[in-house]
């Protein structure tokens, strides 16, 4: 999967939604600026957990905007696979799959966050 096409194609889609939904969209945000905030769990952290739950629910779209976010918040390479391993343990197989793609996301993603 190529994750920047697949979340440009996700940012693209977002957008129209938000343009017939204006109350919903900026529901979810105001609801995701509350949860996503330096607090006594770091954003870095909350962001693993976001990753761990994504592949745990099998989103790939989740898993690439928080790999996003948490490449920006300073997360390690080893962080991402040691949180692939509690996903794994919680969500078995599919998270063991899932798991797979937040590495490849990774590796694709890094790169371009650390050019912003």
């Amino acid at each position: 999967m190529d994750f920047k096409d697949y979340l440009a194609n996700t940012t693209d889609n977002l957008e129209k939604f938000r343009a017939v939904q204006p109350k919903a969209a900026q529901g979810f945000s105001a609801m995701h600026r509350g949860a996503f905030f330096e607090g006594d769990v770091s954003v870095k952290h909350k962001e693993l957990m976001a990753l761990a739950i994504a592949m745990a629910t099998h989103c790939d779209d989740c898993i690439g905007f928080h790999m996003k976010a948490a490449i920006r918040a300073g997360v390690t390479r080893t962080e991402v696979a040691e949180t692939i391993s509690v996903a794994i343990s919680m969500g078995g197989g599919p998270a063991y799959m899932y798991g797979a793609h937040a590495l490849e996301a990774f590796d694709q993603l890094a790169p371009a966050v650390a050019a912003e």
